[in-house]
């Protein structure tokens, strides 16, 4: 049976709740490999971190001085920064191991960004930009947009202009990257976490895990039918026909006009066959 989603994780991203620590969320994520992971330690490290920097900064620090203080703790300090060689190690997708390791991927390195920014009174935000996440700030002077996975720096709407050129064709406009720099939601951060999480699983055959995965984003959005296609694909390849045809069944009832809902259809006929030789 799939490991049943927390209830605690479920809500801490219900997005009426601003003050959702982005750090405990993960680590919840990280209870898929590690069931027994001790949270409250790696929370206590996050305060300890943001403490340390505060220490660090001039009492009354401006926005600007608290990120500084961040980045050189951080990166510097600390020595945290990308997993270049090894960018689809799950680990990197497990925010306790992360913080052991001191290497992360851009969303695992962006959200401890997000939870130490957020113990020292910063106003900092998730952005899902195409390529890879981003982080934004808001300071006195506006909004600053930043690059956790490169250790802090910060970038310019030129910058990120020419980071959206490499990713699609065509002219990209400063209102197009507006609306490409909102702020994700929690929800959307910690569904952004999973798919990495099953991709990696899918891709290395390794459905038992991916089943976890993916029985965690069905739960987490409701509303997105593919999960189940997706779920009920790793049941059929776990010989779990029974689940499968239900996954199946629920996903042509929700999109019957999906692109793939011919090839769907095929499966479900061929379960049902297989069901009534079976009885």
């Amino acid at each position: 049976m799939p490991m049943p989603m927390p209830e605690r994780l479920l809500a801490l991203v219900d997005e009426e709740n601003a003050a959702t620590d982005l750090a405990e969320a993960a680590l919840l994520v990280a209870t898929l490999r590690y069931p027994d992971l001790d949270i409250a330690r790696y929370l206590a490290e996050i305060d300890r971190m943001a403490e340390a920097i505060r220490d660090r900064i001039p009492e009354e620090s401006s926005e600007q001085q608290r990120l500084a203080g961040i980045n050189d703790y951080l990166f510097g300090e600390l020595g945290f920064g990308p997993d270049a060689d090894n960018y689809y190690d799950p680990r990197n997708s497990f925010l306790n191991d992360v913080m052991d390791r001191r290497l992360g991927i851009p969303i695992t390195l962006s959200i401890l960004y997000i939870a130490i920014g957020r113990r020292l009174d910063l106003d900092v935000e998730g952005v899902s930009f195409p390529g890879h996440f981003l982080l934004k700030c808001y300071v006195d002077q506006g909004v600053v947009v930043i690059d956790a996975y490169h250790r802090g720096v910060s970038l310019s709407l030129e910058e990120l202009g020419d980071r959206l050129r490499s990713s699609q064709s065509g002219e990209v406009s400063n209102d197009s990257l507006v609306e490409l720099l909102e702020a994700a939601s929690s929800r959307e951060i910690v569904a952004r976490m999973l798919r990495n999480l099953k991709a990696i699983h899918l891709k290395a055959k390794q459905s038992v895990e991916a089943l976890d995965v993916i029985e965690w984003l069905v739960h987490l959005v409701p509303d997105v039918p593919q999960e189940l296609r997706d779920r009920g694909l790793v049941y059929e390849d776990l010989e779990c026909f029974r689940a499968a045809l239900s996954d199946f069944e629920a996903y042509l009832r929700a999109v019957p006009d999906a692109s793939d809902a011919d090839p769907i259809r095929d499966r479900v006929l061929e379960m049902r066959k297989a069901a009534a030789r079976l009885n």
